[in-house]
């Protein structure tokens, strides 16, 4: 018990010792997917951040998030991709995607976000939950005509099926996650800031394998 309860110490001093250096420590801030998944952003290091609209944790992240990828490098791509782990969740997908269809997530997501967080569209579910949003978006002007049309247009579904496959590729157990070049995993256990600064730490690894493979 006593050698266990030892080896036990160790490992949370070497962990603590890494994290102080600013090293992530693999098991405990990230995960490496094996084999990896491939990626779109060629020439660019993508990142992904899985959401879900009425996901408490992801709201509690989007601030922070949201400055942060305001400084990214150049050489990185920031991509957001609507976890999908059950049909409830796929309403938000849903919504997200149509609203990239018709140009307007840009301009509504942030303000979308704070309403179901702050004017109860998070305790709703399924149809309840589409009909909120879609009379919130009538109050910001959207054009309904476009979005209903979008909702169930064949790239919006496509890019559902997308999504769905994604998330059981990366193993998606919760949200927000965030993924580094398809290859790496930051674990949503740690504090939103370690969560972005673990990222940081990935994206220059894999800044470095990319420099490796050049010929």
């Amino acid at each position: 018990m006593t050698l266990r309860l030892s080896s036990a110490l160790c490992g949370l001093l070497i962990a603590f010792g890494s994290c102080a250096l600013g090293a992530p420590v693999e098991g405990t801030d990230y995960v490496e997917l094996k084999p990896p998944q491939s990626v779109d952003s060629q020439g660019k290091i993508e990142v992904i951040e899985f959401f879900w609209y009425r996901c408490p944790h992801c709201y509690a992240l989007e601030p922070d998030l949201e400055s942060w990828t305001k400084r990214l490098p150049r050489d990185v791509q920031f991509k957001r991709i609507p976890g999908i782990l059950n049909e409830d969740w796929a309403v938000d997908a849903r919504v997200f995607y149509a609203l990239e269809a018709i140009g307007e997530v840009e301009r509504v997501h942030r303000p979308l976000f704070n309403a179901i967080h702050q004017q109860g569209g998070v305790r709703l579910r399924g149809d309840a939950f589409a009909k909120w949003v879609a009379d919130w978006l009538a109050k910001q002007k959207v054009d309904m005509a476009k979005y209903d049309a979008a909702l169930n247009s064949f790239s919006v579904e496509s890019k559902i099926r997308r999504a769905t496959q994604m998330a059981r590729s990366y193993r998606l157990e919760g949200v927000p996650t965030l993924t580094v070049q398809g290859r790496y995993v930051v674990l949503a256990n740690i504090s939103q800031k370690a969560m972005l600064d673990t990222t940081d730490a990935l994206i220059g690894e894999a800044r470095k394998q990319i420099a490796k493979s050049k010929p």
